[in-house]
């Protein structure tokens, strides 16, 4: 697992593993990125399926949970497929975009 800290968000990449592999690293090292957003690319993943993406559902609801933003990037799979509780888009630049979008709703309220 690759993990690069950015302006506002901790970005998180696979490292030549299967989908499930890489899902139980990130959830066994989730403390050390539990207060930050994440970013996760996903795109080195061409055949991924719905089934796999649902395996970060648990991190996710726990991110959101601590008020934290965490965004799956993925092209494979159309997000009407998925729970509205995973967020996911084509492209890291759209992963910030929301990232930054969520900072500035949460600052308001």
């Amino acid at each position: 697992m690759k993990i690069s800290k950015k302006e506002n968000y901790t970005l998180i990449e696979p490292e030549d593993k299967p989908v499930v592999d890489f899902v139980s690293s990130l959830t066994k090292n989730h403390k050390e990125f539990a207060e930050e957003n994440v970013v996760v690319n996903l795109l080195a993943y061409q055949n991924l399926k719905k089934e796999e993406i649902l395996g970060f559902l648990e991190i996710s609801n726990v991110q959101h949970e601590n008020e934290k933003s965490f965004v799956l990037v993925s092209e494979a799979i159309a997000i009407d497929e998925l729970p509205e509780e995973i967020i996911l888009v084509p492209s890291i630049k759209e992963a910030e975009d929301l990232i930054q979008m969520d900072e500035i709703q949460r600052d308001l309220l």
